[in-house]
């Protein structure tokens, strides 16, 4: 996977935000939804608060909304503080080294290709491209109602 778990977790809390424009939604909320716990989720929300992609708010109305129209999320500002330095990837055969063109690893060529793909899609994909609202239960990761025990 491209994404750590943490990063797929903030990609999905949002994606069930951009389906409530303009509404408030309490992490704990979120949390069940997505089949996380939830003082997880609340880590993931509050980084994602910082970085200026929600925003909280405490008390009664309390709760996480997007912090600007989906259209003007960029998918990398929910990425990057999820992921850091991920974000920057690297050479493939020679982490934590510099590949270039003229000294590249056997791989360079084609893994050059990925990431440049990789970084476009990041600056200019929008959460909101990404169709998230739409998500069913089973594809947020929320668990499935067991059937009833039969007895007897």
């Amino acid at each position: 996977m491209i994404f750590s778990a943490t990063t797929l977790h903030g990609l999905r809390a949002v994606s069930l935000l951009v389906g409530r424009p303009g509404e408030t939604a309490l992490g704990r909320e979120l949390a069940a939804e997505l089949g996380v716990p939830s003082e997880y989720l609340l880590k993931v929300l509050a980084r994602l608060a910082r970085a200026g992609v929600l925003r909280a708010r405490s008390g009664r109305a309390g709760g996480y909304r997007l912090a600007r129209p989906a259209a003007r999320i960029r998918v990398g500002e929910v990425v990057r503080p999820l992921e850091g330095v991920r974000t920057r990837p690297g050479c493939l055969l020679r982490p934590g080294r510099r590949c270039s063109a003229r000294r590249g690893c056997p791989a360079h060529a084609a893994w050059s290709a990925v990431t440049t793909a990789y970084l476009a899609f990041l600056e200019e994909a929008t959460v909101a491209d990404l169709g998230v609202g739409s998500l069913t239960v089973g594809e947020r990761g929320g668990r499935r109602p067991r059937p009833p025990r039969r007895r007897g």
